[in-house]
């Protein structure tokens, strides 16, 4: 063939053609590769060949025998023709009937040997006897042509209308008789070697058309050695850009910060409480970083609650003290305006200019130039602001230190974006969503990994417990009894109104209801409909204390922090996913009063609602809720948008691959660490830049 396969497009392989080929393009298949690498979803036992004598009804079964009629059956109630093919091996007769096919009796003769495999029936006027529903089939015959579609273990492929199951069966066994001696092993023998790998062609073959012998049951879970080796090699390309990414930020030059630490002191001495001992460990990992010459990139992560935001603020003064800006950037403009907020308290004796910036249309126009130009004077020392940071033309006069908060909802090409605004400044990637140490390699496998796993001492685990509607009464009585003590309540809700489809409670229903219930107390509504101002001046009105129930959307989710409220309760919780609901619970329990987060269900509860339900019933810590979390919803949805800037993983699973992909991450780093430019392996190089091609550039060239 010699055809670069990545490049060889799918019409061309035997069977395919001009319509086919559009339709494997809607499976994704556009390449000869991509096919090769588009493997079955299951498997099918179809190797034993049973008499027809000891056939089993409601079994998948095969048999051997010739062919003693073909017919055609006109069906006039049915307006269809059936065809019916009976065959028989001496021990008893099998019928198989295909119906709307008729010029199927065209490819069958009496006498000729056949294969049959289905799911046996009984004849359904007689009770007796036995039958297959459109069977495979397969003709015996004296050229040792191999079986595809029976007498093996046969591949089962994700199809689309218009293309069956056995077509796309025998496209595949075309494509790997045609293609297989084009591929090349790009993994070095020394990691295949090391790690028991079988050959790439030899895991190809296998993982289509397994050999005879081979465990059904393994095949079907995904943990047969070929599958594996498969698997390993996406997980490989992946680490190994990771690892190039990592590598180069280490060899860049950057900043090596050199402060006394006198800001740092200062601001300690003012806190009205002392660093955790996880805390005090977290910023000597970050200073460490900063004192290098050569650019910071971490990820710090730590459940709600945990202190982050303080690590961050003495990274900046860090910084200041140093004669450079910081930039934090969030991603919605209530976290932006919270962190503003807070940090502007916390550093207003330190005589630094601090400032907003988001894409607010309340801010005019001249206010918003007057602080582009304070941003490029250097006369703002730290930046607050949203993704309007990276999207706005904003200038820095020398930023140094750039945070990113809630990373999942951002990705490497928007680090990479923040980055571009000044020669290398140090990266700091902070996260309250608590994420599977399997998860956090893949997604921040370019980044180091510091964690703050201890709460403030006095701070009480939120009490929560599950209700029914059935039981709504308690739960007023209980807001009834906070509401009277000064504390504040957030009622949550799913939607921000009703509609027919979703037949679910909502916010601003909810608001007048509970003005109902409670008269005398002050009941306000914010959601994410509302203009940023508005919403920024009830949330400042409930901090105050001026309102006593807020109901909300999950707008609230992250970043406010209203110690004053001590009870939350959430309707439809059912509805929501287990991160968000332990997100939002976070939102209580800030302050001394021990706290309660309700959760309101409504019937019908699925098994997984059911099973996030009491998890967060059972659990407050987050790193374990995380990975439940992950395991009812699988990796692809555990995090709500895609991350930006990564490649697709087609094959390997990080929850069933764990331990291939914890292998994978040491033998990429340790390929970088030895060859960082992969100039000994340039078949690797290229398939590496093939797999990350569009996303991100790995090797600087020129």
């Amino acid at each position: 063939m010699g055809k670069n396969l990545s490049e060889f497009p799918v019409q061309y392989i035997k069977g395919v053609g001009p319509r086919r080929a559009k339709l494997l393009n809607t499976l994704g298949i556009k390449t000869a590769e991509e096919a090769l690498y588009s493997l079955p979803y299951r498997y099918e036992d179809r190797k034993n060949i049973k008499k027809i004598s000891a056939l089993g009804y409601g079994q998948l079964e095969t048999v051997i025998g010739k062919v003693v009629a073909a017919e055609i059956i006109k069906l006039p109630k049915r307006n269809m023709k059936l065809f019916e093919l009976t065959v028989s091996d001496g021990s008893g007769l099998v019928k198989g009937k295909w119906f709307n096919q008729p010029f199927l009796k065209k490819n069958f003769e009496v006498g000729q040997e056949v294969i049959l495999s289905g799911v046996v029936k009984r004849n359904p006027y007689w009770g007796i006897g036995f039958e297959f529903d459109n069977p495979e089939y397969e003709f015996v015959t004296d050229d040792g042509d191999a079986f595809i579609h029976t007498a093996r273990i046969v591949p089962i492929y994700r199809t689309t209308s218009g293309l069956s199951e056995r077509q796309l069966r025998t496209i595949m066994f075309n494509l790997i008789n045609t293609c297989i001696k084009e591929v090349h092993d790009h993994i070095p023998d020394e990691i295949l070697i090391r790690n028991n790998f079988p050959g790439i062609t030899e895991s190809i073959l296998n993982s289509h058309f397994p050999e005879s012998g081979t465990d059904i049951d393994s095949l079907n879970s995904g943990a047969s050695i070929y599958q594996k080796r498969l698997y390993f090699d996406e997980l490989f390309k992946f680490e190994l850009g990771l690892s190039v990414i990592k590598r180069g930020k280490e060899i860049d030059k950057g900043i090596a910060f050199s402060s006394d630490g006198v800001l740092v002191r200062k601001f300690l001495g003012a806190l009205k409480f002392k660093l955790t001992s996880a805390q005090q460990r977290v910023f000597e990992e970050i200073l460490h970083d900063m004192r290098r010459p050569h650019p910071m990139n971490r990820l710090l992560q730590g459940d709600v609650g945990c202190g982050k935001t303080v690590i961050a603020v003495m990274a900046m003064l860090t910084a200041a003290e140093c004669g450079y800006q910081s930039a934090l950037m969030a991603p919605t403009e209530i976290l932006a305006g919270q962190h503003y907020i807070n940090i502007h308290k916390m550093i207003e004796d330190t005589g630094l200019n601090i400032c907003l910036m988001t894409g607010s249309k309340n801010i005019l126009r001249g206010e918003r130039e007057a602080l582009r130009c304070d941003i490029a004077s250097g006369k703002i020392n730290i930046v607050i602001g949203t993704h309007a940071l990276i999207q706005e033309g904003v200038e820095f006069k020398n930023l140094g230190l750039a945070i990113i908060d809630e990373q999942h909802r951002f990705g490497v090409m928007q680090r990479a974006l923040l980055r571009k605004k000044a020669l290398n400044p140090d990266i700091l990637v902070m996260t309250a969503t608590p994420i599977p140490r399997t998860l956090s390699m893949t997604l921040y496998g370019d980044l180091d990994y510091s964690v703050i796993d201890e709460l403030p001492p006095g701070r009480r685990p939120v009490i929560t417990r599950l209700f029914n509607a059935g039981q709504k009464e308690y739960i007023y009585r209980a807001i009834a009894e906070e509401t009277k003590k000064c504390r504040q309540v957030y009622v949550v809700y799913p939607v921000i109104d009703e509609t027919e489809k979703t037949n679910l409670k909502s916010a601003i229903i909810g608001k007048e209801a509970l003005e109902k219930i409670f008269p005398k107390l002050k009941v306000e509504l914010i959601h994410g409909r509302l203009k940023p101002q508005e919403r920024e001046n009830i949330m400042a009105s409930f901090k105050k204390g001026e309102i006593d129930v807020l109901v909300s959307t999950t707008v609230i989710e992250v970043g406010v922090d209203v110690p004053n409220a001590a009870m939350m309760l959430i309707v439809h919780a059912e509805r929501f996913g287990l991160s968000q609901l332990h997100q939002l619970r976070g939102r209580v329990g800030r302050g001394g009063s021990q706290s309660y987060c309700f959760l309101l269900m409504y019937e019908p509860v699925s098994e997984d609602a059911k099973r996030r339900l009491d998890i967060m019933v059972k659990s407050s810590d987050g790193f374990k809720i995380a990975e439940e979390d992950l395991n009812i919803r699988g990796p692809g949805e555990f995090f709500g948008t895609r991350q930006a800037g990564m490649p697709d993983l087609k094959l390997a699973n990080i929850i069933r691959d764990a331990r291939l992909l914890d292998t994978a991450r040491k033998e990429a780093f340790a390929l970088i660490d030895k060859d960082s430019e992969l100039n000994s392996f340039p078949d690797l190089k290229n398939g590496l830049e093939m797999f990350w091609k569009g996303k991100i550039e790995l090797f600087k060239t020129g």
